[in-house]
């Protein structure tokens, strides 16, 4: 079968630092990450399937792990060599034909096979499991980057039963793969704590900050959205998914200050707010994003991160001083609705694709030998006019049998 496997090679990994660094995306072609002919996984359990990838996303965590800049903390969360891929629309192969399907891709307790299952797991947060290193499988946080269920960046792969999510007749397989993606945002919009009519602000407009701001417009009762946004095509997106002010991000200070009141702090240029917003939810993760977040958050506020930091060196006195609330908020499970009521969150994100039509923001699709050109595209998305890019497997003349 063909797949793109990540592999454990150090001399590969430094050079695809050295790429990544000075060109976002160029650690693809130096790297670990090779496409190659391997045998299929095997099904690790008797209720397992395999699903034959259709459209498989190419997310910033993967961006991350194939520059070399991701963080040594996932190395006891990961078992190699892996396939990536964990934003997958696929086909299940069943004695009843095909199907298409979409992949809830942790690998929590109920996949690896470990009864009884830990208290995250029993009470719907799959995202927390205490046990993705454990069980019948090998390690792995999530199908992606686990060696024994392959995954979306391949002609096959496998999972568990309790992984899968029937795509519904109508809706198009671009629409279908971002419902991974929107599950993320929609887990981290209700995790966010936003209260009836207040100023949230939304640091970045790539793919999980547009499906961020949607999710906020759909599941809260926030008054101003606030975001920012570097591109014109993010900029209308970020508006036109529920965006109440869209600004540059060198902005967003003068923004927040003019929104809500308050006082600046700093002589000349503004070195941070008196006051600020209600939530600020970064969708970046970066050393500079984190350090804007605290500095346009008011007193008690919360700031959410949502993009995947690495190391970072931050002054944490204002986060003190402040009391300000700074959280992480990752992967997806069961959510309470403000009306108590709890629902898969995979369920929620189905309904917010379709209903915002979210399937447009994927931009472009490759074959997998274009995958230098693939990943490229995906690193410069923004300033490309583009949103997400996806692995196409529709399309590859192997079909391998199981």
């Amino acid at each position: 079968m063909k797949a793109l496997q990540f592999e454990r090679n150090v001399a590969r990994y430094a050079a695809a630092m050295l790429a990544g660094r000075a060109v976002p995306g160029a650690g693809a072609r130096v790297g670990p990450l090779r496409l190659r002919d391997i045998d299929p996984p095997r099904l690790p359990g008797p209720d397992w399937v395999y699903l034959r990838p259709r459209l498989s996303g190419i997310c910033g965590s993967d961006l991350s792990t194939i520059d070399g800049t991701s963080s040594r903390y996932f190395e006891p969360i990961v078992s190699f060599p892996f396939v990536p891929g964990h934003e997958v629309v696929a086909d299940r192969e069943g004695t009843d034909g095909t199907d298409r399907v979409v992949l809830e891709p942790v690998l929590g307790c109920v996949t690896r096979n470990i009864d009884p299952v830990c208290v995250a797991c029993a009470r719907g947060d799959l995202g927390n499991c205490e046990r993705i290193a454990f069980g019948d499988l090998e390690p792995g946080l999530q199908t992606g980057f686990c060696c024994d269920t392959g995954g979306g960046w391949s002609t096959l792969m496998v999972a568990h039963p309790s992984q899968i999510h029937p795509v519904p007749a109508d809706m198009s397989d671009e629409a279908a793969v971002i419902v991974e993606p929107t599950a993320c945002a929609v887990h981290s919009a209700l995790a966010a704590g936003v209260s009836e009519g207040d100023t949230v602000v939304v640091i970045g407009s790539g793919t999980l900050g547009l499906l961020t701001i949607a999710a906020l417009r759909a599941h809260t009762s926030a008054g101003i959205i606030m975001a920012t946004a570097k591109y014109p095509a993010q900029q209308e997106l970020a508006q036109a998914l529920g965006g109440t002010q869209v600004i540059e991000p060198n902005e967003l200070k003068r923004a927040v200050r003019r929104t809500t009141g308050t006082l600046a702090l700093g002589d000349g240029d503004i070195d941070r707010l008196a006051g600020g917003a209600d939530v600020v939810i970064d969708c970046v993760g970066s050393e500079a994003s984190i350090t804007e977040a605290l500095a346009v958050v008011r007193p008690r506020g919360r700031v959410a991160m949502v993009g995947m930091p690495g190391h970072v060196h931050l002054d944490l006195t204002g986060l003190w001083q402040r009391e300000i609330t700074l959280f992480g908020a990752y992967a997806y499970g069961t959510e309470t609705l403000a009306d108590g009521t709890r629902r898969r969150t995979f369920d929620l994100a189905f309904d917010l694709v379709r209903a915002a039509d979210l399937g447009r923001l994927v931009s472009a699709t490759y074959p997998l030998a274009r995958f230098g050109d693939a990943v490229a595209h995906a690193a410069g998305a923004g300033p490309r006019g583009a949103v997400k890019i996806a692995f196409d497997l529709r399309n590859e003349k192997e079909r391998t049998r199981a």
